[in-house]
């Protein structure tokens, strides 16, 4: 009888699985299909075949070399202002701290929710807005998401955590502070440690796109590229991206493998 309930959950699974599909499958729009032609495919797997080396660095300022070290600038900020201001969110939305206040937690994880269910690209176009075109507002758009991101994750952590250590303390007098500081503060700082850094490859990826709405970095470069068919000039600046991303993960791997 197990055996034959957990094959009908399988048959279940696998055709809600399938009808979900077929759906997406038949609402998708297919008329792009009409304008393809072979000869563009290739035109553009040519160009893409030929990285155009001299964009790499000319001292200009715009070369590849100079706006991916400005895209990693932007990411880093970000990430740093979105650690920075989402501990304290974390601690206002943890339900251990203020177990007796459950409005006050409430009020932190919507806030929490608000801001990391706008994307990078959406707040990137509303900060241009406000604070005009740059680096600046790259940096205020993935601050501003990572904050809700981070802000979500650190309170897990938080909440998760052993309070038998933390019972311990009161019980030979610590206070609020000295359990926050001393006991919580220590046990999560290399887990949210880690998180941070894992948020930080995700803002760089985040910040090479940033540019398609003027928030800076190789974004700009890359759009009008594609716009003009250079494929050859949007090859490098690809090869630049999946380099600069692979270095960055590598570095950041082995930080968080020592963070443990």
């Amino acid at each position: 009888m197990i055996i034959r309930d957990i094959s009908k959950k399988t048959y279940f699974y696998i055709s809600l699985f399938l009808f979900l599909v077929l759906i997406s499958a038949v609402n998708i729009d297919y008329s792009g299909l009409s304008t393809f032609s072979l000869s563009m495919g290739l035109e553009v797997i040519r160009g893409l075949s030929h990285p155009d080396w001299s964009f790499m660095y000319d001292g200009s300022g715009e070369d590849l070399v100079n706006l991916l070290v400005l895209t990693i600038g932007i990411a880093f900020l970000g990430s740093f202002l979105a650690t920075f201001f989402a501990i304290p969110l974390a601690l206002v939305s943890a339900v251990n701290l203020f177990p007796n206040h459950s409005y006050i937690t409430k009020i932190g994880k919507l806030v929490c929710n608000i801001l990391r269910s706008f994307p990078e690209l959406v707040l990137a176009i509303i900060f241009v807005k406000v604070v005009g075109p740059g680096p600046f507002a790259g940096v205020l758009a993935i601050g501003a998401h990572q904050i809700g991101m981070l802000g979500k994750l650190f309170t897990e952590e938080m909440e998760n955590m052993d309070e038998n250590i933390v019972q311990e303390m009161h019980a030979i007098g610590a206070n609020f502070w000295q359990v926050l500081f001393f006991v919580r503060f220590s046990s999560l700082a290399p887990i949210w440690s880690s998180l941070a850094l894992n948020h930080f490859e995700i803002a760089v990826r985040s910040a090479a796109t940033l540019g398609l709405v003027g928030a800076g970095g190789i974004g700009a470069p890359l759009i009008f590229a594609i716009q003009t068919r250079n494929w050859s000039k949007v090859s490098i600046i690809l090869i630049g991206v999946v380099i600069t991303v692979f270095i960055l993960d590598l570095i950041t791997g082995i930080i968080r493998k020592r963070l443990k």
